[in-house]
């Protein structure tokens, strides 16, 4: 069965193309030009130093926003995430809301993991009940990553954190890192949540409703990992003989917009983690040197004064610059890892499309050197013509979609990243202009008590 069969329904039509790009820093194709190049030359590298080899592999915080995923700068409770994540395109159409929540330790004598809670409010007549609550580890969702690419194996399926992160940047079981993966596994459900053809997926609904013990039976009843191991070695197999003959352009020019893509965000994502950790550097350092003010202004009676408001200028500056800190971790850095995971996604499932279209290229070559067995072969292009168009169709809608979001979710993310640089920048020059005009009136103060007879 297609997975496309398991939609009650037609899917809302595709977004149209996203016009204009973000920046001469992004990739982005200009609207009305379905065939000319995605992108002009390849992207510049930058050279980093050999110290960003320790960069996290994990970012520190996995999610755009609790709530919307075009508004990475609204901060929203867990309590109230349900009634509040929604998309600009579709206000009021959704009838599916999904919070991740209160994690919990487990210890047994095998292994120690997380569970999350997973609380579903919905007012769609395929669910039995509006509200369901069950509880879910990493593994989880991973199978339930794993069913919707193998039901929709051209459709662009949101990211998990990874699994591992490296080592000497968070423990695996802290409280940061349990929270960072919290953040993105909400994210990853209401991503699926919102897409027109994943949110109506059966194994999806399983996932959302099921209890531990009925999840657990119906996991199962899929594919063993034999027939997956081999479904795996068929694609790579099918790879390694050769790229696509008959490719549509619009694919080719999908093909190298991701690869120039991909290396432009993996070198964000450096940088940003290289700021990252030198803001922590300087910050740490910061602490230090406030202190050191405060104690020098007991042995200076003279200018005990103007010492304790160097100390108390650090600190604001301290302070401000944890704020800062704070907006790289939940606004930037988060997006900017999730687009590198995309952009292995995305090549994932172009590399599947081509697999679908060399299966129908070998078939028709099959049958121009066999004289026998033509109407077979026949009936099989056939099928596997549809199958092309089906997988064209779908990858085609969802590439719009993906690209409108990724616009609209790096939009977002540099221009409150400006405005914390800004609002940064400004209170701390406050700051320090406040306590020089303080000094300027003490001297003034001095020299007219010195004036007088």
């Amino acid at each position: 069965m297609e997975a496309e069969g398991r939609v009650p329904g037609p899917p809302p039509p595709p977004l149209p193309p996203a016009g204009g790009g973000i920046g001469a820093e992004l990739p982005a194709i200009p609207p009305g030009a379905a065939r000319a190049p995605l992108l002009g030359a390849p992207a510049e590298v930058l050279e980093l130093d050999d110290e960003e080899d320790d960069l996290e592999v994990f970012s520190k915080d996995t999610s755009l926003a609790e709530a919307n995923s075009f508004s990475p700068s609204m901060t929203i409770s867990p309590s109230s995430m349900i009634n509040q994540y929604k998309f600009e395109d579709e206000p009021e159409l959704r009838d599916l809301f999904i919070t991740v929540d209160d994690p919990e330790s487990h210890i047994t004598a095998i292994e120690t993991f997380i569970t999350y809670r997973v609380i579903t409010k919905t007012s769609r007549g395929e669910f039995d009940s509006c509200e369901y609550e069950v509880r879910r580890r990493y593994q989880d969702f991973l199978w339930l990553k794993s069913k919707l690419e193998e039901a929709h194996p051209t459709l662009i399926i949101p990211p998990l954190p990874e699994k591992f992160i490296m080592k000497g940047m968070v423990e695996r079981f802290s409280d940061e890192f349990i929270e960072t993966r919290r953040k993105a596994l909400h994210k990853f459900l209401n991503r699926i949540a919102d897409h027109p053809t994943l949110t109506f997926n059966e194994d999806f609904k399983i996932f959302l409703t099921a209890q531990a013990w009925e999840l657990s039976s119906h996991k199962k009843q899929g594919p063993g990992l034999l027939s997956r191991m081999g479904q795996t070695v068929r694609a790579v197999a099918s790879s390694v003989r050769g790229g696509v003959k008959n490719r549509p352009e619009m694919f080719t020019e999908m093909n190298d917009y991701m690869e120039t893509f991909s290396q432009k965000i993996n070198v964000l994502d450096k940088i940003a983690h290289r700021i990252y950790k030198e803001e922590r550097e300087y910050f740490n350092e910061m602490k230090e040197y406030g202190p050191i003010h405060t104690l020098w202004s007991a042995s200076e009676e003279d200018i005990a004064d103007s010492l304790k408001g160097v100390a108390s200028c650090i600190d604001k500056c301290c302070k401000a610059t944890e704020k800062r800190m704070a907006g790289l971790s939940e606004n930037l850095l988060p997006i900017l890892h999730e687009y590198v995971l995309y952009s292995e996604i995305l090549m994932g499932v172009l590399k599947r499309r081509d697999h679908i279209q060399s299966e129908l290229d070998s078939k028709i070559d099959a049958l121009a050197n066999k004289k026998a067995d033509k109407d077979l072969f026949s009936e099989e292009i056939g099928k596997l013509e549809d199958k092309v168009e089906c997988a064209n169709n779908a990858l085609k809608a969802d590439w719009d979609r993906w690209k409108q979001n990724m616009q609209c979710d790096m939009r977002s993310a540099f221009t409150n990243m400006a405005d914390n640089n800004l609002h940064y920048y400004e209170e701390c020059l406050a700051t320090w202009e406040s306590f020089l005009a303080s000094q300027t009136v003490d001297c003034h103060g001095e020299e007219d008590s010195e004036d007088r007879p």
